[in-house]
């Protein structure tokens, strides 16, 4: 998988690690919450989430439940020089990928891949139904408001 340079740039930004002479790492998750995508974090993001669910009271389902979806279902990957990544064949399989384009979505603190038809279908259709009963002009800036 070839990751776009933009997020290249993210990826190198948040490996603490990362050196013009050295490769960005990232890491995958590929939780079943998940459903059709998967998402991709540096190394300093999911260290943040990893650092929340670590502060979680010790035993509780609320600890437990996101150890195993988020920490005990994510994978890091090295990122060569070219930009490109082996996903594992689990996660392909999970997308139903054996080959095709993949769409790339940055969402902030993580960005989503999934299979193009699959956010097509997916994604687009939802966002479209979103803003099909809103007025002419309408801003989603607005739900931040509050």
């Amino acid at each position: 998988m070839s990751i776009p340079a933009d997020f290249r740039r993210v990826l190198e930004s948040g490996d603490p690690e990362w050196t013009p002479d050295r490769t960005p790492r990232m890491y995958l998750l590929y939780g079943d919450h998940l459903k059709n995508q998967l998402q991709g974090y540096s190394v300093a993001e999911f260290g943040k989430v990893v650092a929340q669910i670590n502060a979680l009271p010790r035993g509780s389902e609320r600890k437990q439940i996101l150890s195993r979806l988020i920490i005990g279902q994510s994978i890091r990957l090295d990122v060569d020089k070219d930009g490109r990544t082996v996903m594992p064949i689990k996660q392909r399989q999970k997308l139903g990928i054996t080959d095709g384009e993949l769409t790339f979505s940055g969402l902030g603190d993580h960005f989503e891949i999934w299979k193009a038809e699959s956010y097509d279908s997916d994604v687009s259709s939802t966002l479209t139904a979103y803003l099909a009963d809103k007025p002419e002009g309408y801003d989603p800036l607005i739900l931040l408001d509050g």
